[in-house]
């Protein structure tokens, strides 16, 4: 199957976490770095979010750059649980906004009636099958997404080794081990099996730093 490059974007504390326990991450990084993630935004044809950041952050994943059109938007969602009177859902017939789900439900049907466009990739592990989602993106012209959260879908790109670019910016705080991890769970058991990436670049912006990364592959 032919697959969209896949970025997994990321923007943490140092310690590797991405919001305090209770969910709140606003606003880890600095002006300088938040505008570089906008950057990087409209560099790709599409932004991509799993259920839980939909969630807790309501997001707009705009690029709030004047002149420049916004990517399409991506929720990967197993359940199609995505709220209809969300950002997403209200702006969805302005900003094309596509929710991958496992299969037909009432809560896909209420959400393609507002406009979002609904795709059917089956479920792999208790998730949507990324492959099958990625495959059918393929077919409405995405070619670049820009994964932006959260852990349990990073990981799921990971796992499933859809990953060629990491970008990566790091502040300089530390939230401790209660806070949330930018990466979920890998369940490795060998060290030869780790993800390996090289870094490419590095750059200060302002009190934080921003690295990009690309896949090393065999």
């Amino acid at each position: 199957m032919a697959f969209p490059s896949v970025t997994l974007k990321i923007a943490t504390s140092l310690d590797g976490k991405i919001a305090l326990a209770n969910g709140q991450s606003k606003w880890i990084t600095g002006d300088k770095a938040r505008a570089q993630g906008r950057t990087l935004r409209a560099k790709h044809d599409a932004i991509a979010i799993g259920a839980n950041t939909a969630r807790l952050d309501n997001p707009k994943l705009t690029t709030r750059i004047e002149g420049q059109p916004d990517p399409v938007r991506l929720v990967f969602d197993s359940k199609a649980s995505l709220d209809p009177n969300s950002y997403l859902v209200r702006t969805a017939q302005d900003i094309p906004t596509y929710v991958i789900t496992s299969g037909d439900s009432e809560a896909a049907r209420r959400l393609a009636s507002k406009g979002v466009i609904i795709l059917f990739a089956g479920s792999k592990d208790g998730y949507v099958d990324l492959e099958t989602g990625l495959s059918l993106l393929t077919h409405h012209g995405i070619k670049t997404i820009l994964v932006e959260g959260g852990g349990t879908l990073a990981a799921s790109f990971l796992r499933f080794g859809l990953v060629e670019r990491i970008e990566w910016f790091r502040a300089p705080k530390i939230i401790g081990a209660d806070g949330r991890n930018a990466i979920a769970e890998l369940e490795l058991l060998d060290m030869d099996a780790i993800y390996q990436f090289k870094r490419v670049s590095l750059t200060e912006l302002g009190d934080d730093i921003h690295e990009s990364y690309q896949r090393i592959r065999d």
